[in-house]
């Protein structure tokens, strides 16, 4: 299994697996994972239909594990069980032109505490350590105060309109080497 560890999270790449028992039931998520599952999974914008599309991609392409959705679970610590608290990952493996696009979304009990902008760095972090990958972008709406902080805090800057009505598009270039 793919992982990424920050701080204070382990970050899972989805596998199949994963999503089927995701879409089944938490309990069963929560033993794939060795995480509890808290009320109100899953979070935000990561909802079911979020999760038929990862799988839909990945069954299509499996050789993809990682270009997809990841799992943001917090490590146990002092009388305090690993917990997943949040999802994050791509839209998909990079385009022709370098580019890829994150989107995150943290359970509301754990918002405010910098776990959205350690999620990002993170993945950022990934996509530039992969041949090719020349820049990475992310949308929100520009009222979403605590995602703004989170892309502007991993070094995303604000490039103009989203896609979506309404949204905003941030992105950040690879750093340059030297």
């Amino acid at each position: 299994m793919l992982m990424i560890r920050t701080e204070r999270l382990d970050l899972l790449a989805a596998a199949i697996d994963h999503l089927d028992a995701e879409l089944e039931s938490p309990s069963q998520l929560a033993a794939l994972l060795g995480a509890q599952v808290p009320e109100g999974w899953p979070p935000g914008e990561y909802d079911r239909t979020a999760i038929e599309f990862f799988r839909a991609r990945l069954a299509e392409n499996p050789e993809a594990a990682g270009w997809y959705g990841w799992y943001a679970v917090e490590r146990a610590g002092e009388g305090r069980p690993a917990t997943l608290l949040g999802a994050g990952g791509y839209y998909g493996p990079p385009s022709a032109d370098g580019t890829v696009e994150v989107g995150y979304s943290i359970l509301p009990g754990f918002q405010g505490r910098g776990f959205a902008t350690e999620l990002v760095r993170a993945l950022v972090a990934r996509a530039f350590a992969t041949a090719g990958v020349t820049r990475v972008i992310a949308h929100t709406f520009p009222g979403n105060a605590g995602s703004v902080k989170a892309l502007e805090r991993s070094g995303f800057v604000l490039v103009g309109p989203g896609r979506e009505p309404g949204t905003v598009q941030y992105a950040q270039s690879r750093p340059a080497i030297g």
